[in-house]
């Protein structure tokens, strides 16, 4: 999946289509995928790097919702439940099982939490990943090491799934051309294209690394943006109202020392009422989540202090050793694109519904806001279904509930970083034995290798250093440090791979050093 090649697969198309999505994130990539798996010619446009946002900054859970159960939300966990099960089926390399502990500590808990969290195991049926149990302490104490152990009286376990946010949409990217779709990062839709009677046939976008204008036509135009969606329904209607509330959601990374073994751990409740989870990842363990309302979304969000002492304090009343700011290896901050009630003004994030919601203007531009990783493919269904209705299409039935994403394998090994390629990872090997050089480490604390960079210039439309450290190797995620000392050589290979100047490679190295310090709190 090369960019250049793509851009020549448009121009013997003569840009027309049957859809093109604006977006790629996890819904876009997911409307792409759903909409070429039925055979419609689909084009979509990202103006940034695929999952530059919001859908690389996730708590990286593959999950029905506890909360939601404890809401009363049925219908939501249904939902969910199905498509975790769904998305573990059809990308078994990317999605894991993985065993969550909730400590008990008072008397009444573990069978509180049993009870309910059966009824999950229920709510999942067939596509269930496993069934929960009580724990008692002593075994709490072999799953968990660093779990608090005063007043510690045993606890729950329960089964969710677990992955890597990027590398999904990565592989999104890359099941949506191998069914012939286009899938382009770096162009940016500049305005709607209308015919005399105000109705949208494509837009107009510009290719933001060359400069180069071009112009799309399609029968139907899609708004999967996140949390930018209102910036595409002003395009369509300068007077529309606001139709998404960003909530910042703040992670941090810490060393697996604080956490040890290899279960996650469920906080049940903080103090303003939202779960907390402690969950290993690559090595690591991310702590998170937050759930601040914010009034102007920004494609790099920042942690707030509040947020990230919040964070600590609420993990450190749970752990033998409670981490601090310094013991942070990484902090990132994520925007959920909530879609805002339309007859009310509150700020609470808490008020406002969880679930996806789509919106038809009279010009025929269809929109998606809301929802969450796991139900990707859902959202896009119905979103492709209302495409063929408004764009009269020939309609064509959805395959994607059971369909094998690119790369798909059953047998990975996840000691190295390897196993996210799947079925490709054989070829990374391959690329290895070509040329001792491919080989070399970008650092000496993680298995990233030249071969890794070369991989993701050449097949994952990496076009920046930022996009290879932070989203095809997640090195920024989970060590800013690490990933700035990294940043010089990746420069240096992609700017041999890409035939660019040595200007590019510096400009390169500055540009990911002062985003990556951001992600730094000390």
């Amino acid at each position: 999946m090369k960019r250049d090649d793509l851009f020549k697969e448009i121009q013997n198309q003569g840009y027309e289509c049957d859809i093109l999505v604006i977006g790629g994130g996890a819904t876009g990539l997911g409307v792409a995928v759903d909409a070429a798996t039925r055979g419609y010619k689909v084009v979509l446009l990202e103006q940034n790097d695929f999952a530059k946002g919001t859908s690389s900054r996730s708590t990286k859970l593959v999950h029905g919702g506890v909360r939601y159960l404890q809401q009363g939300d049925i219908q939501m966990v249904i939902g969910a439940l199905r498509e975790r099960g769904r998305m573990s089926r059809n990308a078994p390399h990317l999605v894991k099982d993985m065993r969550f502990i909730i400590g008990n500590y008072k008397w009444w808990e573990r069978p509180f939490y049993t009870i309910g969290l059966t009824l999950y195991d229920i709510l999942a049926g067939k596509l269930g990943l496993g069934r929960s149990l009580p724990l008692s302490k002593k075994t709490l104490n072999k799953e968990i090491p660093c779990l608090k152990r005063n007043g510690l009286k045993g606890g729950v376990v329960y089964h969710d799934g677990q992955f890597d946010d990027a590398r999904m949409a990565i592989t999104l990217a890359q099941t949506a051309v191998d069914y012939k779709g286009i899938c382009l990062n770096y162009v940016r839709v500049t305005g709607l294209l209308k015919d005399p009677s105000d109705k949208i046939y494509g837009v107009n976008a510009i290719d933001t690394l060359s400069g180069k204008l071009y112009l799309f036509k399609a029968k139907i135009v899609i708004n999967a943006t996140g949390v930018f969606v209102d910036e595409i329904m002003g395009m369509d209607n300068p007077g529309a109202k606001k139709k998404v509330r960003p909530s910042q959601g703040v992670h941090l990374v810490v060393d697996n020392k604080f956490l040890g073994g290899n279960s996650a751990l469920m906080i049940p409740k903080t103090k303003d009422g939202r779960v907390l989870f402690c969950v290993p990842w690559h090595g690591k363990v991310i702590l998170g989540t937050t759930d601040t309302p914010l009034d102007n979304p920004s494609l790099d969000p920042r942690p707030l202090d509040e947020e990230v002492d919040f964070i600590l304090d609420q993990a450190g009343q749970y752990l033998d050793m409670k981490p601090t700011r310094a013991d942070v290896l990484s902090a990132f901050a994520g925007l959920r694109p909530l879609a805002a009630p339309v007859h009310s003004d509150s700020k609470m994030t808490k008020e406002i519904s969880r679930s996806h919601k789509i919106y038809k203007s009279k010009s025929g531009l269809l929109t998606i806001t809301g929802g969450k990783w796991t139900t990707y493919r859902e959202m896009a269904e119905e979103t492709v279904n209302n495409a063929i209705e408004m764009g009269k299409l020939v309609p064509k039935e959805c395959i994607t509930k059971n369909l094998k994403l690119h790369g798909y394998s059953k047998n990975v090994n996840d000691s190295t970083w390897n196993y996210v390629y799947g079925s490709e990872a054989e070829k990374i090997v391959e690329l290895i034995k070509e040329d001792k050089e491919n080989a070399v480490f970008l650092h000496k604390d993680y298995t990233f290798t030249v071969a890794h960079i070369i991989w993701a210039v050449r097949t994952e439309m990496a076009e920046t250093v930022e996009d290879v450290l932070a989203r095809r190797v997640r090195a920024l995620f989970l060590d800013a440090k690490a990933a700035i000392e990294m940043a010089p050589k990746v420069a240096s290979v992609m700017a041999k791979e890409m035939n660019k100047s040595k200007e590019w490679e510096d400009q390169q190295i500055v540009d990911f050093t002062n985003l990556a310090k951001c992600f730094l709190l000390n």
